[in-house]
């Protein structure tokens, strides 16, 4: 059973992979972005498209960054405050629940 998910698998990431060939090779035609001052970068639409893809993910990422600090921060300081206080009196033993 697992190889066929493995074999699955395979067949998906191939699918998307021509997927995304087909649409490089489709997308060869110059495409030029204009920036301020007049400056303009001339480039295949494909390198176009894969360079806002990539700096799309780069500004997410580092959106997240403050976040993912304050929850490592909160975490770190959980992991302290658990080590730190001891159980007050031991926990009862539990009965096996009936039909058990």
């Amino acid at each position: 059973m697992t190889s066929f998910f493995k074999l699955l698998q395979w067949v998906l990431k191939g699918a998307v992979f021509f997927t995304l060939f087909a649409f490089a090779l489709n997308n060869q035609h110059e495409a030029s972005v204009h920036f301020f001052f007049g400056t303009q970068w001339r480039s295949p639409m494909v390198l176009v498209v894969l360079a806002a893809f990539t700096l799309g993910v780069a500004v997410g990422v580092l959106g997240m960054v403050p976040r993912w600090w304050r929850h490592r921060q909160l975490a770190r300081q959980a992991e302290q405050a658990s080590a730190t206080l001891a159980p007050a009196a031991p926990l009862p033993a539990q009965e096996p629940l009936h039909g058990a």
